[in-house]
C-alpha cells in the first residue's frame, strides 16, 4: 500500500561510489548535537515565545523539552539499529514503506532547509545589533526582506554561503571546528545565567500565564503555553542532525547513543536556566520579538559590555547550528538521490573528502535565498511543522520494529518503546495542531508538490522499487 520497503540490510549495502567516510566519533556527534540543538532557539526565539505566552515560555520550554526527549530516546533506537544516513527518512523506508518515507524526507528537507535560514537570519539580527551598538549603521534596505521594507537580507545570506563553503571542504574538518564554536557558545550563556540570575525578581513573573495554556488565538495570533511551545519547540530538535550522520560515525552503537542522549541533557539543563534567568531578570513585555533578547536583558541590567560580548559570542556561534542543519539536509537529500528518488547524480560524492559536494552546493545556495527573503518567526513555524512530522514518523518507526522485528540486535534498547512511542506521536501532533493555520496550510502545499514530484519521477526510478519489480 505504501510502496516498497528496504530490509534493514539492504539499508548497510552502499557501492563505494555512494557511501560516506567514517570520519566522526563521539565527541563529534555531542558537538554536533549541542551546536545544533543550542542556538537560535534559546538566542532569539526566546523573546518570541514570551510574546505567545508571557513568563510561562520557561514552561513552554519545558514541554518542548519532554516531547523531544521521547523522540530523543526513539531516535537513539532507530540510528543504532540502523546506522545509515537519512535519520528519519530512512527509518520510515524500512518500517513502513517507500511513500511514506518520501514524505518523511521531503519534510526533512523543509525542516533542515528553513532551520539553517531561520538561524541565519537570528544571527544577521544579533550582527546588526552588535555593530549598531558600536556607532556603525548600516543601509536598512540590506539587511531585511522585502517584508521590512528592505531588498534583501545581505548578511543573512553571506553566512549561508560561507557556512556551504566549511561543508564542501569537508566533514570532519567542518565538525571539528563547530566543536570551538560550541564551547564558545556555552561559556557564553553561562556567563549571561551568572550575570542575570541576581537581577531575578518575582513580580516579573505574575501573571505567570496571561494567555492560558491552550493554543488559541487572540488579537489575529496564536498565544498561549502551546502556541509558544510549538514555536520555541523549534530549539530541540538539533539532535536529528546527529541520527543522520549515522554512516558517518566511527562506531555508531556508542556514539550515537552518546551523541543524541548526551546532547539533549546538556541542552535542556541550559534552556531552562537561560529562560529563568531571562524572564525573572526583565519584564516579558519587554522581551516580546526582541531579535536579540539575552543581549537586551544585560543592557537592561545596566552591564553594556558584557551585552556586547554575549551578542558578539552570538556572531561567532550562531554559524554552527547552521552548519549542523545544512550537514543533516545534505545527507538527506544525498540518501533520497542514493535511492533513486532525486536525480543519482546528486550523490556524488568528493574523491578527496568523501562528502557530497553537488548536495552541499545546491543546498547552501537554496538555503541563502530563503534567509534573504522571509521573516524569522515565519521560517521557525514551517520548520518546525516538518519537524514534527519526521518525529511521529520515528516513533511509529519505534513500534513497528518492536512488533515486527523483537529479536533484532539493538544496541541501544529504548526504555518502555510503546509508551515513549505513543507519547512521542501526540506530543508532537499536538504541537503540530498548535501552529498557526496559515503554516499548516503552507506545509499541505508544500507536502503536495512533493507528493507530485515523487510520482511523477520518483516512483518509477526507485532503486527499491526497480528491485520489487525484478522479483
Amino acid at each position: 500500500m505504501f510502496g516498497p520497503r528496504k530490509s534493514i540490510e539492504q539499508l548497510s549495502q552502499r557501492d563505494s561510489g555512494h557511501s560516506l567516510a567514517k570520519t566522526l566519533s563521539w565527541p563529534h556527534l555531542i558537538a554536533l548535537g549541542v551546536g545544533a540543538i543550542v542556538g537560535t532557539g534559546i538566542y532569539t526565539l526566546t523573546g518570541v515565545g514570551a510574546e505567545r505566552a508571557g513568563p510561562a515560555v520557561i514552561l513552554a520550554f519545558a514541554i518542548a523539552g519532554a516531547v523531544c526527549a521521547c523522540a530523543a530516546l526513539a531516535y537513539a533506537e532507530m540510528a543504532t539499529m540502523i546506522p545509515a544516513a537519512g535519520s528519519a527518512y530512512t527509518f520510515s523506508y524500512a518500517a513502513m514503506g517507500e511513500t511514506i518515507a518520501w514524505i518523511v524526507g521531503w519534510s526533512l528537507i523543509l525542516e533542515y532547509s528553513l532551520a539553517c535560514s531561520t538561524v541565519a537570519v537570528g544571527w544577521s539580527g544579533y550582527l546588526v545589533g552588535w555593530i549598531e551598538s558600536a556607532g556603525i549603521h548600516l543601509p536598512h534596505m540590506l539587511l531585511v526582506g522585502p517584508h521590512g521594507g528592505g531588498l534583501v537580507n545581505l548578511p543573512a545570506v553571506l553566512v549561508a554561503l560561507a557556512v556551504m563553503g566549511m561543508l564542501i571542504a569537508g566533514t570532519r574538518e567542518s565538525a571539528t571546528l563547530n566543536i570551538v564554536l560550541v564551547i564558545i557558545k556555552l561559556v557564553a550563556l553561562s556567563i549571561f545565567v551568572v550575570m542575570a540570575l541576581p537581577a531575578f525578581q518575582g513580580g516579573n513573573l505574575d501573571p505567570f500565564m496571561p494567555y492560558g495554556f491552550a493554543s488559541t488565538e487572540i488579537e489575529g495570533q496564536k498565544r498561549g503555553v502551546m502556541a509558544a511551545a510549538a514555536i520555541v519547540f523549534f530549539a530541540f530538535y538539533g539532535f536529528d542532525a546527529v541520527a543522520t550522520s549515522a554512516e558517518e560515525a566511527k562506531n555508531p552503537g556508542r556514539d550515537l547513543t552518546i551523541g543524541i542522549v548526551g546532547s539533549m541533557v546538556v541542552c535542556t539543563v541550559i534552556y531552562m536556566a537561560v529562560a529563568i534567568a531571562a524572564i525573572g531578570a526583565l519584564p516579558f513585555q519587554q522581551l516580546a520579538n526582541s531579535p536579540e533578547p539575552l543581549a537586551l536583558v544585560l543592557r537592561q541590567l545596566g552591564q553594556p559590555v558584557a551585552a556586547h560580548l554575549i551578542a558578539f559570542a552570538a556572531v561567532l556561534a550562531l554559524p554552527s547550528v547552521i552548519l549542523v542543519m545544512m550537514y543533516g539536509q545534505s545527507r538527506v537529500f544525498f540518501v533520497m538521490a542514493r535511492d533513486g528518488l532525486l536525480p543519482r547524480s546528486l550523490a556524488k560524492i568528493s574523491p578527496r573528502t568523501g562528502a557530497p559536494t553537488r548536495i552541499t552546493l545546491m543546498t547552501g545556495i537554496s538555503i541563502a535565498i530563503v534567509a534573504g527573503i522571509f521573516r524569522l518567526d515565519e521560517i521557525a513555524e514551517l520548520a518546525n511543522a516538518g519537524t514534527l512530522i519526521a518525529f511521529i514518523s520515528v516513533g511509529a518507526c519505534l513500534m513497528i520494529l518492536r512488533r515486527r522485528a523483537p529479536d533484532m540486535p539493538r544496541l541501544f534498547k529504548c526504555p518502555k518503546p510503546f509508551l515513549v512511542g505513543t507519547l512521542t506521536i501526540l506530543g508532537c501532533a499536538y504541537l503540530l495542531l498548535s501552529l498557526p493555520e496559515s503554516t499548516l496550510l503552507r506545509f499541505g502545499a508544500w507536502n503536495a508538490i512533493g507528493l507530485l514530484v515523487y510520482f511523477l519521477y520518483g516512483r518509477s526510478r526507485s532503486e527499491a522499487g526497480r528491485e520489487t519489480a525484478a522479483a
